[in-house]
């Protein structure tokens, strides 16, 4: 029979030890994103989902009985601020490790500073394959574009049923022009055809004269490979020339703005993630009530890698017993099927991440999750 006074020793005593683990010195953790600027809404979100791991992390007793800290860092969503972010994460705040960032050209600038210094980064989200290529002590969460731009192609061609297609580009990107050439190949190799080519730079936002010189070509679908802002303007510039073709494109759509921007002229859009707040298992179940109740919002794909590598860190670290550099990143890359809320995770010999992916589409206004795809 449990007694009162049985559960009074046992309150008593996980409170000394949440505060035995409050006064330890913490474990650095540096949290570089874009926090302000055209791409704040990925460094939000993707924060959300790392305090709500932190959060958890510490209440259960912490980290090799000491708390995690993220240490921020905002790069302002401009080129050049990630490697300054990255410096000073690790040469002033001495972080043990590296979280960031979910565009592939802004952890690419990290990298470097990153693998010199011998410090694990994990990048939640960034798919360019040039992203792991940069040294041992990079990783990432989430599958690269090779799978991504795989998968598109095959439910363009094989579930859509689309045969032509235009391709709009943000040349100054590796995330679009990298995934670009992924979805071209598998496609072109099903039996579709690439009928037209257009290409931007980051920052515009008038794309009529594109999507005008797209359209002689009589194209079935728009594969667009790039990030939220962009395809929300394309697909409303798009329906107001008469253009209703379906768009496609990758998990850099995945933000609460997307339909902000784009609203109805979103209908038909497909695009790939990593997560999907309407899948019914048990373990997505409880972080999304978890997660709605600590933020009062709805998870999208970033809050769901970056909350899972903000775990897979920690694991890595209670692993290696350590959070000297190289122990870490030695029991990072030993990381197979870590249980996450965006899937198991297996690290492969190149230090990607195995993982599923989720296609959605967007319905009278609505996002839906379509069906999840294994590698």
């Amino acid at each position: 029979m449990i007694t009162p006074s049985f559960r009074c020793r046992v309150a008593l005593a996980s409170a000394l030890l949440a505060f035995s683990v409050q006064a330890a010195e913490p474990i650095k953790l540096g949290f570089f994103m874009s926090m302000t600027g055209r791409d704040a809404s990925f460094g939000e979100t993707s924060l959300r989902g790392a305090q709500l791991a932190v959060e958890e992390i510490n209440a259960a007793g912490g980290v090799l009985g000491r708390p995690l800290a993220l240490v921020i860092a905002d790069n302002r969503s401009q080129a050049g601020e990630s490697a300054t972010a990255a410096k000073k994460l690790i040469n002033r705040d001495n972080v043990v490790a590296l979280i960031g960032e979910c565009s592939s050209s802004r952890s690419l600038e990290a990298a470097p500073i990153a693998q010199t210094a011998g410090v694990p980064m994990v990048s939640p989200a960034s798919t360019n394959p040039r992203v792991t290529e940069m040294g041992t002590c990079i990783f990432r969460m989430c599958f690269a574009d090779p799978f991504q731009g795989d998968v598109l192609a095959t439910y363009a061609y094989r579930r859509l049923g689309l045969r032509r297609a235009a391709l709009l580009v943000d040349v100054s990107a590796p995330y679009s022009t990298g995934l670009a050439a992924a979805f071209q190949r598998t496609f072109v190799g099903l039996g579709g055809e690439v009928v037209a080519r257009q290409q931007y730079t980051a920052g515009d936002k008038d794309f009529r004269a594109q999507l005008t010189a797209l359209r002689p070509a009589t194209p079935d679908l728009i594969f667009l490979p790039s990030y939220y802002v962009d395809i929300g303007l394309a697909a409303k510039q798009a329906r107001e020339l008469g253009i209703a073709l379906p768009f496609v494109g990758g998990d850099g759509y995945e933000a609460p703005q997307f339909l902000e921007i784009g609203g109805t002229a979103l209908n038909g859009t497909c695009y790939s993630t990593h997560f999907s707040a309407e899948n019914d298992d048990p373990v997505v179940r409880s972080f999304l009530a978890r997660f709605q109740t600590r933020h009062h919002l709805i998870p999208n794909g970033l809050a769901a890698l970056t909350f899972d590598t903000v775990r897979l860190v920690a694991d890595a670290i209670t692993r290696a017993g350590s959070t000297e550099h190289a122990a870490v990143r030695t029991a990072l890359a030993a990381t197979r099927n870590f249980p996450g809320v965006t899937g198991r995770t297996t690290f492969d010999a190149q230090r990607n991440a195995v993982k599923e992916a989720a296609i959605m589409t967007v319905r009278d206004g609505r996002i839906v999750f379509v069906e999840s795809i294994r590698p």
